[in-house]
């Protein structure tokens, strides 16, 4: 990556500076081990969920919240996001930053659990958007979930979708850079949505349902 390019990269990614809650919870992340949404990525999340009105919001991987808090602060006031993890302490630090962002816990349904068990109890063509920030090894199941579980107009996204510059160099073929570089082929190739990659974060990819 060229100087400039780096230097418009990190204007991007500050472009929208983060206020103290978002700054904790990004700590307690790092307490936990948790590798949370960029601020770029968040800043796109809030746009998509507000751009779309996006009352029924699925995430799949809480971690400690931020991510929770950049979609919860594009969606409606009366919206409620789902969002999935297998680590109860991870959600545990997700509510104490819903609650300190002054959150209603009637916006927010936490569920504890494999997202691979989950997600198939879930409404098909009941959410507006669907945000994946999970283990990779999982996401091609998780792309394909997602595209159940949204309306026509809905959105996935898919964070870490260049997965620290690796996907886009051939020369990369190791499992989990080549595991995400199929799924952005497959979902490029996809009839059902209208897609794009954006390099913000680790790189999002989005899906339009059509």
């Amino acid at each position: 990556m060229s100087t400039d390019k780096t230097q418009s990269w990190v204007y991007s990614e500050e472009f929208l500076p983060e206020d103290e809650v978002l700054l904790r919870a990004r700590e307690r992340a790092s307490q936990l081990g948790c590798v949370p949404v960029q601020p770029g990525s968040g800043a796109v999340l809030s746009v998509l969920a507000a751009s779309a009105q996006a009352r029924s919001v699925v995430e799949i991987g809480t971690g400690a919240g931020v991510g929770s808090l950049y979609l919860l602060r594009g969606m409606p006031l009366d919206g409620v996001l789902t969002t999935i993890d297998v680590e109860v302490e991870h959600q545990r630090a997700a509510k104490e930053a819903f609650a300190e962002a002054g959150i209603r816990s009637t916006r927010t349904r936490t569920i504890s659990g494999r997202a691979h068990d989950v997600l198939p109890r879930l409404t098909d063509g009941a959410y507006d958007l669907v945000f994946i920030d999970a283990d990779p090894e999982g996401c091609a199941g998780y792309v394909e979930q997602a595209l159940r579980l949204l309306r026509p107009g809905g959105v996935v996204a898919l964070d870490h979708a260049l997965w620290h510059d690796r996907v886009a160099d051939p020369a990369r073929r190791d499992e989990i850079t080549t595991i995400i570089r199929e799924v952005g082929r497959a979902l490029r190739a996809d009839e059902r949505v209208l897609s794009g990659m954006l390099p913000t974060g680790d790189g999002l990819l989005l899906g339009v349902r059509r």
